[in-house]
């Protein structure tokens, strides 16, 4: 069983949108709800261009970050409808297909109140 590892959340958020980025994940923003929210520091939202994309950056961010001692507190959603939640305690991963992610415009509902930092 791995140990619980601390990281602070800044360097697991940047983590996080490294490995969205390898993974070739778009539309990835960064956002800072440490001041507005008391379940976490960071969302990390990107697209996942489909299905199978979406399964394997989830399969990706579980492992990797679990060998580093990092747990995946709670997974919501599927790949198959299109949005997923991996919550990682301090950073929550949201992961949408294109139409989900237009749909729901997490990153503008949060980002009226929070910094925003988008990668692309």
């Amino acid at each position: 069983m791995t140990q619980q590892v601390h990281t602070e959340p800044a360097e697991l958020a940047q983590r996080v949108v490294d490995e969205l980025s390898e993974k070739q994940v778009e539309d990835i923003a960064l956002i800072d709800v440490s001041k507005i929210s008391s379940f976490t520091d960071y969302f990390v939202v990107g697209t996942a261009g489909n299905e199978r994309q979406m399964k394997a950056v989830m399969d990706a961010l579980d492992r990797d970050l679990g060998l580093d001692g990092v747990r995946l507190r709670a997974r919501e959603g599927s790949a198959g409808s299109g949005w997923v939640l991996l919550d990682f305690g301090d950073v929550v991963v949201h992961l949408f297909s294109p139409e989900a992610r237009g749909f729901y415009r997490l990153d503008d509902l949060w980002g009226r109140q929070a910094p925003v930092v988008r990668f692309t």
